[in-house]
């Protein structure tokens, strides 16, 4: 049975990809990315010339259909995202429901998480948190989530771009 890897990669040094993720990269048919680009570089770092297939917010719900034909004639693929775990604030949710619903296997390949790496760096409490991802840019719905950040009882991880994150912290 064929097989989509969720392959997760490095947030910043690529010696930080696991051996695992690496024989994955070099073995599978395709490796769906969010950015082939940047995947470039990655395989090339570990020396696979398996093609790269965009698959990004934009065209994710598109490629459902190709996806799920390559994985019914037998091919095992493998889904990065930028850096990190793919799915988290990042695109293949679609394409992985298609696949399980479909009954095709779905197999993660741990690795980094930037969401992990900023909890435990962040020298607040480990034992109980929340991830609420990137935060909406303005009006109710954010803050909304600003009040439920606020009064939190766990501590609390958000994904900000670097020139939006004093605004959010005001």
């Amino acid at each position: 049975m064929a097989t989509l890897y969720i392959v997760s990669t490095p947030i910043g040094n690529l010696s930080d990809l696991s051996p695992r993720a690496a024989d994955t990269l070099r073995s599978v048919h395709r490796i769906l990315a969010e950015d082939t680009r940047r995947t470039r570089v990655l395989t090339e770092h570990v020396q696979s010339s398996v093609p790269l297939v965009s698959v990004h917010a934009h065209n994710e719900r598109q490629r459902i259909e190709r996806i799920l034909g390559w994985l019914d004639a037998g091919e095992d693929l493998a889904l990065v995202s930028d850096a990190g775990t793919p799915l988290v604030s990042d695109p293949g949710a679609r394409v992985v429901e298609a696949v399980a619903q479909e009954g095709h296997l779905v197999v993660p390949i741990p690795g980094a998480s930037a969401v992990l790496a900023a909890l435990v760096a962040s020298g607040l409490p480990t034992d109980q948190f929340v991830f609420l991802g990137f935060p909406q840019r303005k009006g109710k719905e954010r803050k909304k989530l600003m009040g439920r950040v606020a009064t939190s009882e766990e501590t609390v991880v958000l994904f900000e771009s670097p020139r939006r994150l004093v605004p959010l912290l005001k």
